[in-house]
């Protein structure tokens, strides 16, 4: 009975250690299966695997930054709209209202793409109070100026790459937010 017992006790180690060894091993016997400390999983990924996904990312950051420039003309090309019409009608309708929201979305977008935050963002229309270097803004001059810092930030956003953060137009951006807002609350 124990010769049976010793028997199967040599047996049982006998394949857990020769599992063990088979868990050392990696499928193509290059070394162990689980990572050495430092080492991460992209060391451990073939080489053409490794260049395929940085070719995407590539390709995803060209995307995003033409998608970037292409938000900054359309905001530019609603805030001369904007200014026509309110050369024409003298006032905003709820039309011209919602694109001023649609500029606002836009250009938020721009400044989160370009790593900026306003931290005052709640509340910075009372922080701003439409004031311009030589008094109290009028609604034809925020109109104006409205459409100027629009074309200001799409010409900084023409002269950036994916590669560079231009903090001259996350400031500008965040006056294009400024005057919108102001814009839509003086309605």
């Amino acid at each position: 009975m124990f010769s049976q017992f010793l028997r199967i006790f040599i047996a049982t180690a006998f394949i857990m250690l020769a599992g063990i060894c088979c868990l050392a091993q990696s499928a193509d016997n290059k070394g162990a299966i689980f990572s050495k400390p430092g080492e991460s999983d992209d060391d451990n990924r073939p080489r053409g695997f490794k260049e395929t996904l940085e070719k995407m990312r590539i390709e995803k950051e060209k995307k995003d930054f033409d998608e970037m420039i292409e938000r900054g003309e359309e905001a530019l090309k609603i805030s001369e709209e904007l200014e026509k019409a309110y050369a024409q009608n003298g006032r905003l309708t709820a039309n011209e209202v919602t694109k001023l929201e649609t500029v606002e979305k836009l250009v938020k977008k721009i400044r989160n793409e370009l790593g900026g935050d306003d931290d005052s963002d709640r509340g910075n229309v009372e922080n701003f109070q439409g004031r311009s270097e030589n008094g109290p803004l009028s609604r034809p001059d925020a109109i104006k100026s409205f459409r100027t810092t629009t074309g200001k930030l799409f010409d900084e956003l023409k002269k950036t790459t994916r590669f560079t953060i231009s903090a001259a137009a996350i400031q500008t951006s965040n006056m294009v937010i400024k005057l919108a807002r102001f814009l839509r609350i003086s309605h």
